[in-house]
């Protein structure tokens, strides 16, 4: 359960992203809606949900995740990560008048999307997050 959701998760990223790269754009394909959700952002959800799997797996390889001894910081930067460009996406993709309000410089939903990734992730983990213990060998000494 835990993979597949990190997959719809990464997926809905990448999807949201690559749609908000070319929402702006002059072609016409790239503004048809289907219920208020933009068609091309369906076709590329359904692309990344395929690869999705390999994604995660190719950044597990470039952070040498199984050659750590301790997984657990290295896992929670990765579910963070995934939460807050999911969180992102969605404002850039489906909501982005939100995109206009500041703070102090910053936009408003970058903070709000750091803000609840941080929490998702310690929720996420209490909830998923299965640590491995090792039973360590201790050496008694003799009592005379």
């Amino acid at each position: 359960m835990n993979r597949i959701i990190q997959n719809v998760l990464l997926s809905f990223a990448m999807a949201a992203s690559v749609s908000a790269w070319y929402s702006q754009a002059d072609f016409s394909i790239m503004n048809i809606k289907l219920l208020t959700v933009p068609v091309f952002f369906l076709i590329v959800y359904g692309l990344s949900l395929v690869i999705a799997e390999d994604v995660r797996n190719a950044f597990k390889k470039v952070l040498w995740f199984d050659k750590r001894e301790d997984k657990r910081p290295i896992w929670q930067v990765g579910v963070g990560i995934i939460f807050f460009f999911a969180q992102i996406g969605f404002v850039e993709t489906f909501a982005r008048s939100l995109m206009q309000f500041n703070l102090g410089g910053m936009p408003l939903y970058i903070i709000f999307s750091f803000m609840n990734a941080f929490l998702l992730t310690v929720i996420y983990e209490e909830v998923f997050y299965v640590e491995e213990k090792v039973a360590k060998q201790y050496k008694f000494k003799k009592l005379k």
